[in-house]
């Protein structure tokens, strides 16, 4: 067997009257983050560790900032071609583990149905999926409240 190891890493600005999404789910919040597309922070780390993890570029490779089709478009949509990509290459996700970073709001509360959300996506178990979430004590740009981050790890296996 062969196994290959990616990482991702992304991050968005806070912006008031932007939907907040994470992981393809709706969190009720103030803010939203600023992005081309939905600015979805979690699944936009997802896609890069499965790029990374078969040498397939990031996303801003395959999916521009300064395409036009890309604009306000969902990250779920994105991340089932970022799966199409990984099966052409002759690989299978064997797990991810994610991390969201954010003062607020709470995302204890969603991380499962993110996990089932990011699962359904990608056709794999959920329980091939962790989400962790925490807070950076409010230190840096996550922390006084401007901004989110997201890591990614995906291990992928070769068919």
């Amino acid at each position: 067997m062969s196994f290959r190891i990616g990482f991702g890493y992304d991050v968005h600005r806070l912006q008031k009257g932007r939907k907040l999404i994470i992981g393809g789910v709706e969190i009720a919040h103030e803010y939203g983050l600023l992005g081309h597309s939905d600015a979805d922070v979690l699944t936009h780390a997802v896609m890069d560790a499965l790029l990374g993890a078969a040498g397939k570029g990031d996303i801003g490779t395959h999916f521009p900032d300064t395409d036009e089709k890309y604009k306000d478009v969902s990250s779920i949509k994105l991340l089932c071609e970022v799966k199409n990509i990984i099966e052409d290459e002759g690989y299978k996700i064997s797990n991810i583990d994610a991390v969201i970073v954010a003062q607020e709001p709470k995302i204890s509360p969603y991380k499962e149905k993110i996990a089932a959300e990011l699962s359904k996506a990608l056709a794999i178990d959920k329980s091939q999926i962790n989400i962790k979430a925490t807070t950076e004590e409010k230190l840096g740009f996550t922390g006084d409240g401007s901004g989110m981050s997201a890591k990614a790890v995906a291990l992928i296996e070769k068919i």
